[in-house]
């Protein structure tokens, strides 16, 4: 009997730590995917003189999130996939089943997400960027 009372406790307050911390949910997620990929669009536009109307993510399914923590404060990092539809003036690209790892921060305050870049993904490869997301 003290050995289940015991457990049940310590689930209890594993459950508690694990909950503390907000995770983003999948409306952040697709805007930290659009704004991963805003340079991406900005350049192919350029290079192939292509007007982007619009990008939408659809079908977006979160298939794993791991806590973690970043430069002290708490982190999520989201793996899964997504459609992609590019609109065009004269047609629509479609692609599906792209699949993402993005890097989400809870800031200090407890109110706005960053996306994260880990080290190796820009020009400085031994600190995370980060860009606001909401």
């Amino acid at each position: 009997m003290i050995r289940l009372v015991f457990t049940v406790i310590l689930l209890v307050l594993l459950t508690a730590c694990t909950f503390g911390t907000p995770s983003p949910n999948k409306g952040l997620v697709k805007k930290a995917i659009a704004l991963s990929m805003q340079e991406t669009q900005q350049q192919l536009s350029q290079k192939l003189n292509l007007d982007f109307r619009e990008l939408e993510i659809n079908h977006l399914s979160i298939k794993q999130r791991k806590l973690m923590t970043v430069e002290h404060l708490p982190a999520f990092r989201i793996q899964g996939t997504y459609n992609l539809n590019l609109k065009l003036p004269q047609r629509n690209i479609e692609q599906p089943q792209k699949i993402f790892d993005i890097y989400l921060q809870l800031q200090r305050e407890g109110k706005t997400w960053r996306l994260l870049l880990p080290p190796g993904n820009n020009e400085d490869s031994s600190s995370w960027h980060s860009y606001l997301v909401e």
